[in-house]
């Protein structure tokens, strides 16, 4: 039954800006707003009485306003919306196709300018970033190239970006776009590619760090001008927006991290980029379907796909974009006129640009690292024995095809990001204290085994005629440099207790039954099932071996070992015979035999899923082995909890009296205002909830759906960045914080918009507010300016830097 109508007439004090009630927020908006005075429960909320109306908050106007949308004069008078099929309890909806009730205030599209002056004032709103844009180069190339030394991991990336110069396969943790930019700067400047970029090394004339250094900085330029357009795009009043420009300005730790030949710069600016695409699409939500919708949702899936192509921290940017998309679903799925088939045009848009398009771009860039890296170089052995035998200078191609008795080969554990079988003279120090054996990465001359016959059959003799290895035969691997065999028996393992050790044992005269292993192919990648196979061939043959008296199988699961190991990866014999277990499948990759004739390369294909599944495998079992070493200290690590309050900073480089010193520490004002101020969001969202409880209205719910819909991007994003890092083994450092930084300077400016711009204070008290929170953001970059652009001198000589006693600035 439809309700009666209630007609009230509001009477709206001069003091306030009159705004409409929307009917209901839309993304980002669950509930009505809270309340100042207490209401009638039989009327909707937002029908409330003249004296009601003093709860109301200010909206701010300009270019950031705070009411969002559906503030000011666009939107008629809400009315409630029935469904004559429906009743009364359901939702109250704007009409499909309506605006959003948060983020930036749409405008419409200004007419052509006919002069310059029409120009100058449709564009005067660009004018504070073009300001802080400039700014911006100015605090970034200043002093760029006083340190003529390579400072921190510019030993790293500028390494990596010589290999692309030269085109030498390598390996690293990180995906590979940003090392291509590096090197790309590189071979903008001239660079040859022929430094080693060995740590506090000096530069030498033929390389153009500085050059290389600024292309770097451009990325940390950009930044200001992305945090003032988002801050613009969020609905952000004008007061805040300059925070944030202001903020992202005078951080002496985003600066910092800028202005050497590193990849922060570049994983900062997409996440920057990732952001601001993502709000220009939330703003284009009234027009679904449109051009500048589907470009705004491409760019958000582009910039995800490069982001994540920098380092793997951008997989949580990823997440933010993902949690905002679900709830934004979750609400269309909820809206009862919506058709079946725009629910799933929305869904198919979403799975297109956010998920089918980041990972097409993400690809893509792997697909670029392979073309460019074809000659062999330091990384070969992280990848398969097929990928390694298509890179120049690569001779796995000349492999004999097939082995047999007598051959020298190496094994590759076919594990994703398996290594070679390896030992060495040194020995376990407990268990059967015989000589280890290991996993390795790098080619080595304790990589080569030879395969005999076993102890009770016919000896391996030079003279006779070839027999080849086949399916099923019991062999011996007689370690080549030490004439020990690969030897097993009912010990545990050093680290994998439940598994038992391998070791070395005997040498060419001395050995048991213990040394037998089975051979049992898997298949063949070339020729297929193991039915069709007759003999063993190398690189492409895959085959497990089975230990002959105890059962159990030969494996390499990436189980690193202690120092006495050297960090090696364990090799045992796992009793459990699980045939899908691919850490105990094996491959021949080096094959050396006198006797037989070389291959060729039409036999050695690699496709590329394989490639690049197998590469990132090993990019992740690589970066968790980056564990912090209990038995060094490690000076420059630091813990998550010391981040948001800068209770340590990082020394970048070393600290003579005679060099240039870089100290990474960010503008304390900065760090901790944002630290404070998501305590204070959790707060103010938490009272409004109660006082709403009560039936308090202390906005309106355009206010509410803005408040809700920054303070979720902010906090979200914050917690998603930081949260991560407490379940992570690896070594953390200060600059794995950067990127959460700047989702608690956008929250820092949303309470502060929330509380002071945007609230019902005098313009003068907010010009105040504004003139001294701003002059104390830039006092307090200038304090510590040199901690980015370089201390000279003695360090003891510049007094006033240690704030706090954890930082280690001044020498002891």
């Amino acid at each position: 039954m439809r309700p009666g109508q209630v007609q009230i007439d509001f009477e709206t004090s001069s003091d306030f800006e009159e705004i409409s009630y929307p009917t209901s927020p839309l993304p980002y908006s669950h509930s009505v707003a809270p309340a100042t005075a207490r209401t009638d429960d039989s009327l909707p909320l937002h029908h409330m009485s003249s004296e009601d109306t003093s709860a109301r908050r200010r909206v701010a106007k300009g270019p950031g306003c705070s009411g969002g949308f559906m503030s000011g004069s666009d939107y008629d008078t809400d009315q409630l919306q029935y469904d004559d099929h429906k009743d009364g309890h359901s939702k109250l909806r704007p009409p499909i196709g309506g605006r959003v009730s948060s983020g930036r205030l749409h405008k419409p599209y200004p007419t052509p300018p006919t002069s310059i002056s029409d120009f100058i004032h449709q564009n005067l709103e660009h004018l504070p970033p073009a300001i802080y844009t400039l700014l911006s180069c100015w605090t970034r190339f200043h002093k760029i190239g006083l340190a003529d030394i390579v400072v921190w991991d510019e030993a790293h990336f500028g390494k990596f970006g010589s290999h692309y110069l030269k085109r030498e396969f390598y390996f690293d943790v990180h995906p590979p776009l940003g090392k291509m930019l590096v090197a790309f700067a590189g071979l903008l400047s001239g660079y040859d590619g022929n430094f080693e970029f060995k740590s506090g090394e000096k530069y030498p004339d033929t390389v153009p760090y500085v050059a290389m250094r600024v292309m770097m900085a451009t990325f940390g330029v950009a930044l200001v001008p992305l945090g003032w357009y988002t801050a613009v795009e969020l609905g952000l009043s004008p007061w805040a927006c300059h925070l944030v420009a202001l903020m992202v300005l005078c951080d002496v730790a985003w600066l910092c991290i800028s202005r050497f030949i590193l990849l922060d710069s570049m994983l900062l600016f997409f996440t920057f980029t990732t952001v601001f695409f993502l709000t220009k699409f939330h703003n284009q939500q009234y027009q679904s379907f449109s051009f500048d919708w589907w470009l705004w949702l491409a760019l958000t899936g582009i910039s995800i796909g490069c982001v994540t192509s920098v380092k793997w921290v951008g997989l949580f940017v990823t997440a933010v974009v993902g949690i905002y998309t679900i709830e934004d679903l979750w609400d269309k799925f909820g809206d009862l006129r919506m058709s079946t088939r725009n629910q799933l045009r929305h869904w198919g848009a979403r799975i297109l640009c956010l998920i089918l398009l980041p990972i097409l771009v993400y690809m893509t860039f792997f697909k670029l690292h392979f073309l460019i890296l074809n000659h062999t170089g330091p990384g070969d052995a992280q990848m398969s024995s097929l990928f390694q035998a298509h890179l120049v200078g690569n001779d796995f191609w000349r492999n004999p095809l097939e082995v047999a008795y007598g051959s020298k080969i190496t094994l590759k554990n076919m594990g994703w990001g398996g290594g070679l079988l390896h030992s060495h003279v040194q020995t376990y120090p407990s268990g059967s204290t015989q000589q280890q054996v290991t996993c390795y990465h790098y080619k080595d001359d304790n990589n080569h085994w030879l395969v005999l016959p076993r102890w009770n059959g016919p000896a391996y003799n030079p003279n006779e005629e070839l027999r080849f290895v086949k399916n099923g035969d019991v062999i011996r691997l007689q370690h080549a440099p030490t004439t020990r065999n690969l030897h097993s028996h009912p010990i545990p393992a050093p680290v994998t207790k439940l598994n038992y050790e391998v070791s070395c044992y005997g040498n060419s005269t001395v050995g048991d039954v213990q040394d037998h292993w089975v051979i049992e192919v898997v298949d063949d990648i070339r020729q297929g099932k193991k039915e069709s196979l007759d003999r063993i061939r190398s690189l492409t043959t895959r085959a497990r071996l089975r230990h002959e008296v105890l059962g159990c199988y030969l494996s390499a699961a990436n189980k690193v070992l202690p120092q006495w190991g050297f960090k090696q990866i364990e090799v045992s014999c796992v009793k459990e015979n699980d045939p899908d277990d691919i850490h105990t499948y094996w491959n021949v990759e080096s094959h050396w035999n006198d006797r037989l004739p070389a291959g060729d390369v039409k036999h050695y294909k690699s496709a590329f899923l394989r490639d690049f599944w197998h590469l990132n495998v090993a990019m992740m079992t690589s970066n968790n082995a980056l564990v912090p070493d209990p038995d060094k200290d490690d000076i420059l690590a630091s813990h998550p909890t010391d981040w948001p309050w800068l209770r340590l900073g990082l020394r970048m480089c070393g600290w003579g009296d005679h060099q240039p010193k870089y100290y990474l520490l960010g503008t304390p004002l900065v760090w901790w205002s944002g630290t404070l101020s998501l305590i204070v969001f959790v707060a103010l969202l938490g009272v409004y909830l109660v006082r709403w409880q009560r039936r308090y209205v202390d906005m309106d719910a355009t206010g509410w759906a803005h408040f809700l819909y920054v303070g979720k991007v902010a906090f979200y994003g914050w917690f998603l960045h930081y949260a991560p890092f407490f379940i992570m083994g690896r070594v953390t450092y200060l600059h794995h914080y950067l990127p959460t930084l700047y989702f608690s300077v956008l929250m820092s400016a949303h309470v502060m918009d929330h509380c002071i711009f945007s609230a019902r204070w005098k313009e003068k008290t907010k010009r105040i507010v504004f003139g001294v929170t701003a002059f104390a953001i830039v006092a307090n970059f200038w304090w510590f300016r040199g901690m980015a652009w370089g201390i000279e001198g003695p360090v003891n000589e510049y007094w006033g830097l240690q704030w706090r006693k954890s930082w280690n600035i001044y020498n002891a």
